[in-house]
């Protein structure tokens, strides 16, 4: 009998028609100005003509700009996550309404004119890497090469040379803006893409994860407990859950709580069993005193809490949990037991308005006609990350920077950090920029921003407007 041989899969029908250009107004300064929206696929072909993934953008410029016009790249992260959270929530002329805090209205949802839209300041050009929104991979297994730490930063790298080549954009200064993930994913492209011939004038990392070991809960790496100690102390001065002379004034308490962290706690922690009966108790009651959480639960943890069980621990005697996006928002778990949340309330407050605005806006504004489901947040990989660390162990891309630094010296940066975040904290973000062994010559061309939210800080109006001053303060300084 003939061997069987196994099937291939089929390889999906991918298609790039031309994008759709619609026109519009926004107000600046009280008069209208004019601007036009492109979105459409930007097809990924190898050398050899094989058509791979097409990957879905959306393009804002204004109208009567040059070619010398600033120009932005942006992406969110995940990975997985496609780039509606920074598009409708801080940078595009469009923003998804939600309550002054950034806590979600109650449904229909709607969008409003963004008055502090950074197009403005720079052109937008807001990416979906390949298995998020409607991007999409050939087939299964041409997804395996785009769904790793490599092959994304190189996809993404040749989608901005594609964008800057049919748009003749080639001499603009160029900008990225990456959150969370893609921050890491931002950091890889900086480096990769100086060897390719493309410099940046500015990156701007919001909500920041260069390294992965810092944010690792992992047997052995006592980093992320000192790390994520500021952020658990910033959340319990929230919710009124410290010591009387803690909560008079945050930033006396922040300051407090990060010399302890950086100092004795790394001490502490690293004498592990070694420790005596009477450091062991100071080691306890200091933890305690900065979570708001009691003693009892912080010497059964040997002093180090995790993310997940501090977000069950801290209000559980409220019955509630606080959300690790932000850690401002409360959920309701049906049980007080347990050890961790059952959802974030932070991502439930975002998802169904963003969702729901984003495809509205898409078919209705921007005048895009498909029936692709467009996946907001994981759903579009056919195959799980492959994060491929090998021998280097944790991710880390903060070399990449370091590098992009180094062959570009005008190249600035800046790093928007939030308070209450326990997704990525702004003290490990810190604790990274200050172990880039950057030349001393260049550490001058960071700037470092602090905001009073969480991992989205924009979803706070307030927080919002300090966003883009900043920002407009960086591009003017970086361009």
């Amino acid at each position: 009998m003939p061997e069987t041989q196994e099937a291939k899969p089929t390889r999906r029908s991918l298609t790039a028609d031309e994008p759709v250009v619609t026109r519009h107004k926004l107000s600046v300064g009280g008069k209208q100005v004019g601007y036009t929206a492109t979105a459409g696929f930007l097809p990924l072909v190898t050398e050899y003509g094989e058509h791979e993934a097409n990957v879905f953008f959306v393009a804002y410029t204004l109208d009567g700009g040059t070619k010398k016009r600033p120009l932005m790249f942006s992406f969110n992260g995940g990975p997985g996550s496609s780039s509606v959270w920074l598009h409708l929530g801080a940078l595009g002329p469009k923003r998804v309404q939600m309550l002054e805090d950034g806590s979600m209205p109650p449904p229909p949802y709607k969008l409003a004119a963004n008055r502090h839209t950074w197009l403005t300041e720079t052109d937008l050009v807001f990416i979906d890497p390949v298995g998020t929104g409607y991007s999409r991979a050939a087939d299964k297994e041409t997804g395996k090469k785009f769904w790793n730490l490599d092959g994304d930063i190189q996809s993404v790298g040749q989608v901005i040379r594609l964008y800057l080549t049919r748009y003749e954009r080639w001499t603009s200064p160029l900008f990225l803006v990456g959150e969370s993930y893609g921050t890491t994913r931002a950091a890889g492209l900086a480096g990769h893409l100086i060897e390719k011939g493309i410099a940046f004038n500015g990156i701007v990392l919001v909500s920041s994860v260069l390294n992965f070991q810092t944010a690792s809960f992992t047997k052995g790496n006592d980093l992320p407990y000192v790390l994520f100690l500021p952020t658990y102390c910033a959340t319990a001065w929230y919710h009124k859950a410290l010591s009387k002379d803690l909560q008079r004034d945050l930033q006396k308490t922040l300051r407090e709580c990060e010399a302890f962290a950086g100092g004795r706690y790394v001490a502490l922690l690293a004498k592990g069993d070694r420790l005596t009966a009477s450091e062991r108790k100071e080691l306890v009651e200091q933890v305690s005193r900065f979570t708001g959480l009691s003693e009892e639960f912080v010497s059964g943890t040997d002093a180090r809490v995790n993310i997940q069980q501090f977000c069950k621990e801290l209000l559980r005697h409220e019955r509630r949990t606080v959300g690790r996006l932000d850690s401002r928002f409360k959920g309701m778990d049906a049980r007080a037991v347990g050890s961790e949340p059952e959802y974030d309330p932070s991502m439930s407050a975002i998802r169904p308005p963003y969702t729901s605005a984003l495809n509205d806006y898409v078919r209705r504004e921007l005048r895009f006609k498909t029936d692709l489901e467009y996946h907001i947040l994981g759903g579009g990989f056919e195959e799980p990350w492959d994060w491929k660390t090998g021998k280097e162990g944790h991710p880390d891309t903060s070399e990449a920077l370091r590098i992009a630094f180094a062959k570009n010296p005008h190249m600035r940066l800046m790093v928007a950090s939030g308070y209450y975040d326990l997704a990525t904290p702004y003290f490990a973000t810190d604790y990274t920029l200050a172990h880039l062994d950057l030349d001393a010559s260049l550490r001058s061309h960071i700037q470092t921003r602090y905001y009073e939210a969480g991992h989205m800080m924009y979803i706070h109006e307030k927080c919002l407007a300090e966003l883009k001053k900043d920002m407009k303060s960086f591009v003017e300084w970086a361009s």
